[in-house]
């Protein structure tokens, strides 16, 4: 039996924090954080991660601390200065949080939307030049799982930046497949927030993962972590 997770104050909390994002706020309403918010997003990523772990024979040994990253934002070096995130995420994959570098699983849920991602947002110098290697020797697998008819309901496309310069030798596999030239390497899809309170958020979630985890584990078999 499916469980729910999420009650309506937590996308409440966030319309909330939209409108008062400093930490006096916060720090009035932490209690509430805490219980309408923090609590069922970890108990939702200790479900995701089990999940996940049925299919994916590398990811072991993480837990919800390892996945989630925080609500307080980095300004350090942001001309926005708001102190909190207007929503949750998590990274599930074998480095969790702190690999971000390794192929997984990323969800963010909040008050705009809930979304899904797969395959790799940012990629070691190294473990990009590795990867495009092994796509030019490998295209033809490749295509295939990017052209599957649920990966492209679901997903549409691999999306990601673009180099304007590669490797001479890589070029004419290039010219077969224009992604080479992709500095990352990634894929979403994405939920109406009122999904949350379904008993079926989950099995959802399953469902569409298993759409692109073959890509997600094609990426991380042309890199090394």
């Amino acid at each position: 039996m499916e469980v729910e997770y999420f009650t309506k104050d937590y996308l409440d909390f966030f319309k909330e924090l939209a409108a008062n994002n400093h930490k006096n706020w916060f720090d009035e309403n932490r209690k509430r954080y805490e219980i309408s918010v923090k609590n069922p997003f970890k108990k939702f990523i200790d479900r995701l991660i089990t999940e996940i772990e049925a299919i994916d024979s590398e990811q072991k040994g993480i837990e919800a601390k390892h996945c989630i990253f925080r609500i307080n934002r980095d300004v350090r070096f942001s001309k926005d200065k708001m102190p909190y995130k207007l929503n949750n995420s998590a990274i599930v994959s074998p480095g969790g949080k702190k690999g971000k570098d390794i192929p997984g699983i990323y969800v963010e849920i909040g008050p705009e939307t809930v979304r899904l991602y797969g395959g790799v947002f940012f990629l070691e110098k190294q473990n990009l030049e590795d990867f495009r290697y092994y796509l030019a020797a490998n295209i033809s697998a490749f295509d295939k799982l990017i052209h599957r008819k649920d990966f492209l309901k679901t997903y549409g496309e691999i999306r990601g930046e673009k180099s304007k310069r590669i490797p001479k030798d890589l070029k004419e596999a290039a010219e077969k497949q224009s992604l080479i030239f992709n500095k990352q390497f990634y894929f979403f899809t994405e939920y109406d927030p009122d999904i949350i309170f379904k008993n079926s958020f989950i099995k959802t979630l399953m469902n569409d993962v298993q759409k692109g985890f073959e890509i997600t584990k094609f990426i991380r078999k042309g890199i090394h972590y």
